[in-house]
């Protein structure tokens, strides 16, 4: 992209975010237009959501384990969290089989880390926005990696705001701190450190309060770098600093543009692989996903996939997904992206599981 290009692109995003108010679908092409990019195809599948004929599936997270661990009583190598933004939380097995469901209400977004000492014990913490009337803020669950018996996720409270409709959501490690970063419906920016107390219990501490300015959704940090990558879903990527002391400060990544982001953009993940790391995004107006590689000076585009009919059906309207570099069972040995399909071939919507490697090949990386 040349510099004037580039300074077009930023005004015409700009003026897009002065008009607006709301959600702003793509319209230029029609419902269902999904615009160039290398084509990938999926491996598997999950079963569809509970919720049938709403937008319901919306957001996944992706945790492996070297070894066998137990899961709500089934041993496996890892599993896929993934909301119905209706309902709850599923927890998938890397096969895409049904784990375990845990009816928690509107939950959007979900993100899981490790790091966080509970009760004596190392803890894997999944958080996910809640816009459940009464409990809006971030519900917390925990799953012990050394646990036995059946072992379930199983509810660990949760983190207030003041965010009316919490929407993204994402966790980030900054030095030994855990931090939360909870996206409202309006462009809220609120994080936390999250801890525990002695009795084992959750207890948050908001350290940055910021506006992004429009409907924004997609979180994704990368702790390598001290970054955190905001989708503002009309206006486009930007990269703020995870130091909250930077408040609002940040820097346009990639503003909308054909060919490249178009709104309205959604969820944004982050891949290592080796050295790299690389900055996915989905441009859920013409279902595509934009790449940038974000481990030099500067993020740099590298090109865009799409997700073409094979073992399963294609990919359309993405809202959230995820990513995991290295191995991810056996079936993933150099890294794992789960996707939200919005217009499954039969049933509701789902989740499609796609080899990191068919990505990185497609775009030679």
């Amino acid at each position: 992209m040349t510099v004037r290009t580039f300074t077009l692109a930023v005004a015409a995003s700009a003026l897009l975010a002065a008009c607006a108010t709301g959600e702003v679908d793509y319209q230029g092409e029609g419902e269902g237009f999904v615009g160039q990019g290398v084509p990938v195809r999926a491996t598997l599948e999950t079963p569809s959501v509970g919720t049938a004929g709403e937008d319901a599936a919306d957001d996944p997270a992706i945790w492996a384990s070297a070894t066998p661990v137990t899961v709500n009583g089934v041993l496996t190598r890892g599993f896929v969290a993934g909301t119905d933004k209706k309902a709850g939380l599923y927890i998938y097995g890397l096969d895409g089989a049904v784990l375990q469901f845990l009816p928690e209400g509107l939950l959007n977004n979900v993100d899981l880390t490790d790091g966080l000492v509970v009760d004596g014990r190392p803890q894997i913490v999944l958080g996910a926005s809640d816009r459940t009337p009464g409990k809006t803020g971030v519900a917390l669950y925990l799953f012990d990696p050394a646990g036995t018996g059946d072992n379930p996720v199983r509810p660990w409270g949760a983190l207030t705001s003041d965010v009316i409709e919490p929407y993204g959501f994402c966790f980030a490690r900054r030095g030994s701190e855990v931090h939360a970063i909870l996206v409202g419906h309006e462009g809220e920016l609120r994080q936390f450190v999250l801890t525990a107390d002695a009795a084992g219990r959750p207890v948050s501490r908001l350290v940055r309060r910021a506006e992004i300015g429009t409907i924004s959704e997609g979180c994704a940090a990368d702790e390598a770098t001290d970054a955190l990558y905001i989708a503002e879903e009309n206006v486009g990527v930007w990269r703020y600093s995870l130091d909250p002391a930077s408040g609002a400060a940040r820097t346009l990544v990639q503003p909308i543009a054909p060919g490249v982001l178009v709104a309205d953009a959604e969820g944004l993940t982050i891949i290592a692989d080796g050295a790299a790391r690389y900055l996915i995004g989905s441009s859920q107006g013409d279902s595509t996903f934009p790449v940038w590689r974000i481990d030099g000076a500067q993020p740099a585009y590298v090109g865009r996939f799409v997700v073409q009919d094979g073992a399963v059906d294609s990919v359309t309207g993405t809202d959230g997904f995820d990513a995991l570099g290295g191995p991810v069972g056996d079936a993933f040995p150099e890294g794992l992206v789960v996707v939200q399909d919005d217009v499954n071939d039969t049933g509701t919507q789902n989740f499609k599981y796609i080899d990191w490697r068919d990505i990185r090949s497609a775009l030679g990386l």
